[in-house]
Order: C-alpha cells, then structure tokens, then sequence
C-alpha cells in the first residue's frame, strides 16, 4: 500500500484550485499516486493546502474533467488507470502570445459556426437570455469589472441556442482553454477604451444577426469578431505581456504535461 502523499500549503493567489489541481496532477503522474490509490479526504487536502472546501471542490472537479480521477459513492476519489491522453497543448509553447492567438483562431472557428446556427434556430426565448447576457456584459464592464465570466455566459447562451450537442460538447471540453483566452483578451481589451468599444459594438453586430434571423450576417459578425479580439492582441502594449498578459497566459498551461525535447 502506498504512503499518502503530503502537500505544501498555497500561497495566496487568484487561482489556486488551478494550483491545487496541477499539484495533484503532478502526483498522479508521476506515479506517486498510483491508479487506484485513493485521493486524501476533503478535510486532509484543506489542511495540507492550507485552502478552502470550495478550491479542493474545484480542482477535484478539473482532475475529473481531464480522466485522472473519479469519484466513487460513498467512499471517495481514486486515482484512474492511464487511458488515451486529454487534448493538450506543449506547456513551452502555450506560455506567450502566439498560444493565446491559436486559441482565438480555435474560437474563431467554433463561434462562427455557433452563431451561424443560433441565428436558423434561435427560439424568442433565446433570444431573450441573449439580449439578457450582452447586458450583463455591458453592465459588468461598466462596474469596472473585466466582464470574463459575463463573456463566456454570453457565448454559451448563443451556442445554448444553436441546438447542436456536439458543438456544445466540444465547447465544454475545451471549456478551460476557452475561458482561459477569454481572460487573457478581455484584461488586453480593458485596458484601451477604443478596444472596449469595438468589442461591444462586435457583440451588438452578432446580436442583431441572430435577431434577424440572418445565419450568413451572423457567421460573419462572429468571424470578425475573433478576428478583431487577434489583431487586438497583436497590437497590445508589450508591457501588457511582461506582466499580466504572461501571467494569465500561464493558466492555458495548468495541468499539463511538459514537454519532453526529442
């Protein structure tokens, strides 16, 4: 029987289920956590990690979502036997610019389609929770915040209303890739007022497409759209990316394999 693993705690930081989740992740794969061996209980990762219930909760959750773990009713989380690996990307590369635009371009593609779709199928009722979601948008950005949860709602709801499965299964399983690009833009886009604008008026113009019922317009405004949020990285400010541009790129890379050089 192998020796439960200890943790060191966390420091603070705005992501630390992502930090917890990429610890185990390491134990796993390293084969310190063996396939079968059972996760330390909820309270024992609290008290070694030094975090909260909630970010234990959430990096459980992301072990899940990428095949490492599973839970078993009423008796706890077990490490899974190695199957075919989860998408991933080079952990070298996916740190810079270049990995966040190659994720827009991985958007581009999906949106386009979505909001294509959204504008054939949309029901009033979607309709609504897309008026709905772009206001809460708008209302987040003007509060001050970066509006990066309220982003990724929107776009959901917009797939929500394209009625297709498989676009949404391919979204959620991209999900964290995804939202991580949409922080690395929206931070990118909040600090010019001329960016903010342009982005608003991009959602006003795939909004009016899928109100209008007009599937062509929409693919084009969604297109635009992720073509507008690339050229926008290309033009930050270089300072952006010595700072906090790098270190949200970073949560593209959480629980990543390394690459091995050849």
């Amino acid at each position: 029987m192998s020796t439960a693993p200890s943790f060191a705690a966390m420091a603070p930081s705005v992501r630390l289920s992502e930090r917890v989740a990429e610890a185990l992740a390491a134990e796993i794969r390293s084969g310190r956590l063996q396939p079968g061996n059972k996760l330390p209980t909820e309270p024992e990762l609290v008290a070694q990690f030094a975090v909260s219930r909630t970010v234990v909760r959430e990096a459980v959750s992301r072990l899940k979502s990428i095949g490492l773990v599973e839970s078993r009713q009423g008796s706890g989380v077990y490490v899974l036997e190695a199957t075919i690996p989860p998408l991933s990307f080079d952990a070298n590369d996916a740190v810079s610019r270049e990995a966040v635009i190659q994720m827009v371009e991985v958007r581009r593609a999906l949106e386009a389609e979505v909001a294509g779709l959204a504008a054939q199928r949309r029901s009033p009722e979607d309709l609504q929770r897309i008026r709905q979601a772009v206001a809460a948008l708008d209302r987040a950005v003007e509060a001050g915040g970066d509006g990066v949860p309220e982003d990724v709602a929107l776009h959901r709801t917009i797939a929500d209303a394209a009625r297709n499965p498989f676009l949404l299964s391919t979204l959620q399983y991209l999900s964290r890739f995804l939202h991580g690009a949409t922080r690395v833009t929206r931070a990118n886009e909040a600090r010019r007022g001329d960016f903010a604008r342009q982005v608003k008026e991009e959602h006003a113009a795939i909004l009016e497409a899928i109100e209008s019922g007009d599937a062509m317009a929409a693919r084009a405004a969604a297109f635009d759209h992720m073509n507008n949020a690339i050229r926008r990285i290309e033009e930050a400010d270089p300072a952006f990316w010595r700072q906090e541009g790098a270190v949200l790129a970073r949560a593209l890379t959480t629980g990543l394999t390394p690459h091995t050089p050849h």
